[in-house]
């Protein structure tokens, strides 16, 4: 693959083909169907200039399926593709995501990894829920230097992320993703559009919003309460050394009130003492999970901010027109 000279941003924009994109789509939502397991799977294309092409990609085999070694079956899917010749670089991953849930833990190694390996590399989120309301939602993401220096480092403590200034704002970058169709299959799509008939009603103006608004914010209050535990865990920390320093000054002033004591007295003073010993250092809790937290409170934030701004435009339309009609 072509290398672009710049390291940290070696892609502009992200163009997939409409194959890829119906693949994705149909994998997700066999996957999700019924069930609340994650779709993954394996992105094909090539770099060409600053732009990254997807023209293919392949599911991942089920976790839950031992028989099957998933390096080897990636390796064996890219060898049969390269004989049809078929673009077979390995240029990412994607996954389903719902309601923009997908920050986590194992989502960040996995990109460490692959951008690691391959610089040009993407994660593709899918969003279920909202392509089923009639908004199809593509979203590729990139680490930051800042996060790769962080996973490199493997520190995870308040000063390794304040002298790397890594927050939750700067952990992903989002890519541009543009869908390419061929010419043929905008000309089929043209024809299909003037055969469908038009639609009795609008689910654009759809007002009953209640049941999508609840499962917003209850995943937002789950979330804000696992946060808070976090931000007790940290405080009791606090505390924790806070008395730990404590004790070791009035240790330390009782050692000198001795010495002098026994200086008066003309005899040796106590011999010396590791107080790393007697004062063992207390861990420091990692920060990144509450990092991670931070990041699905934000984004469900979001979600909910601009949900409320659709809904509250959709209620005003309504008035409007309903006052005309009076």
């Amino acid at each position: 693959m072509r290398r672009i000279q710049e390291p940290e941003t070696p892609i502009d924009y992200v163009q997939m083909d409409g194959l890829a994109v119906m693949k994705i789509v149909k994998h997700c939502h066999e996957e999700c169907s019924g069930n609340l397991e994650v779709a993954q799977g394996a992105l094909l294309g090539l770099v060409v200039d600053n732009r990254l092409e997807i023209t293919n990609c392949f599911p991942f085999p089920k976790t839950y399926d031992e028989t099957i070694d998933e390096e080897e079956y990636q390796l064996d899917m890219m060898r049969r593709l390269r004989r049809v010749n078929v673009d077979h670089y390995h240029v990412g991953w994607y996954q389903s995501s719902d309601v923009g849930s997908f920050l986590s833990s194992p989502l960040l190694e996995s990109q460490y990894h692959y951008q690691t390996s391959i610089e040009e590399s993407v994660v593709l989120i899918y969003d279920t829920q909202k392509t089923e309301r009639g908004f199809l939602t593509l979203k590729a993401y990139r680490l930051t230097p800042q996060a790769i220096n962080m996973y490199k480092e493997g520190e995870f403590s308040p000063d390794a992320m304040r002298n790397l200034k890594v927050s939750y704002e700067n952990l992903l970058t989002e890519v541009p993703v543009i869908i390419r169709n061929s010419p043929l299959t905008n000309i089929l799509m043209c024809q299909l559009q003037e055969m469908i008939p038009p639609q009795q009603g609008y689910n654009f103006l759809d007002l009953s919003t209640s049941s999508v608004l609840e499962g917003h914010l209850r995943s937002l209050m789950e979330h804000v309460d696992d946060l808070n535990q976090e931000a007790i865990k940290f405080n009791r920390y606090q505390h924790a050394v806070i008395r730990q320093s404590q004790d070791k000054h009035r240790y330390l002033q009782k050692r000198n009130q001795e010495n002098q004591a026994r200086e008066a007295k003309g005899e040796p003073p106590l011999p010396e003492e590791d107080i790393n010993k007697l004062f063992r250092p207390i861990m420091v809790p990692p920060r990144l999970m509450p990092m991670i937290m931070s990041g699905q409170v934000d984004a469900y934030s979001q979600h909910i901010s601009q949900f409320c701004s659709q809904s509250l435009a959709k209620l005003y339309i309504m008035q409007s027109l309903q006052d005309k009609s009076t």
